[in-house]
């Protein structure tokens, strides 16, 4: 009698851990499904990414057929944005290898009038051959950056070159990056490349001047380059 208690209690011993045993797999399995169900916006993965990159200006053209392949909103906007940062990143650095004594801002002004030359007449020609109409004067904000670095002086002004033209250059950066991966048409994507290599050298010439405020740069509301710290904070730091 007692064996058979015995085993009668090994018995259930067991019945019950196969039971709790299935449990535990099947809530494994249904978590795994729900995590799986949730989509990756919800943890601010895909939208912390799009926040990164400037919002396309859709001109309501649809996607056009090209002999270099389908030309999107997007693709349009890109070669716009191109044609546009050279209109006002050529006098800036004209102005800045005039203007300035400090030897790297105007190395930097340098690589901006040489880069966006090159840059200016490839986009020009991308234009035409897709049979766009690109601007021919520098967008409000964009002037309102000119007449900034017109108006100040001395140190501001090395400060405020500086300031404007990384903050412009990161944000482009980040647009030809997306148009170069997603864009099917061959002559954007040529264009990107040459922009690519174009931004990426401003961004390094820019920075090798030591007047980066990169926490200015975080700061900065999309699209509207921060203010240059005080005149005062730049005069102590050396000469690149």
């Amino acid at each position: 009698m007692l064996s058979f208690r015995r085993s009668a209690v090994g018995s259930m011993s067991v019945a019950s851990r196969h039971v709790m045993a299935t449990g535990v797999v099947i809530g494994a399995l249904a978590f795994t499904l729900i995590a799986l169900l949730i989509p990756v916006q919800k943890f601010g993965g895909t939208n912390a990414a799009a926040a990164s990159v400037p919002a396309a200006d859709d001109d309501g053209g649809g996607i056009q057929s090209t002999a270099f392949g389908p030309l999107t909103p997007q693709d349009r906007d890109f070669v716009r944005k191109v044609r546009l940062a050279g209109l006002w990143e050529l006098p800036a650095g004209r102005q800045a290898m005039q203007r300035s004594t400090r030897p790297a801002i105007r190395t930097a002004g340098m690589h901006l009038v040489e880069g966006h030359t090159e840059l200016d007449r490839r986009v020009l020609e991308v234009g035409q051959a897709l049979g766009m109409e690109l601007p021919s004067q520098p967008s409000m904000l964009q002037q309102g950056w000119l007449n900034q670095l017109e108006k100040a002086q001395g140190p501001q002004y090395e400060q405020l070159f500086i300031q404007l033209l990384r903050r412009a250059h990161g944000k482009v950066f980040t647009l030809v990056a997306q148009i170069r991966a997603q864009t099917r048409n061959s002559m954007v994507r040529a264009l990107a490349t040459d922009a690519n290599s174009t931004v990426l050298d401003h961004i390094t010439v820019l920075e090798a001047s030591g007047l980066v405020d990169f926490d200015g740069l975080a700061d900065a509301p999309p699209g509207t380059p921060s203010a240059p710290a005080p005149a005062s904070s730049t005069v102590s730091r050396p000469t690149k």
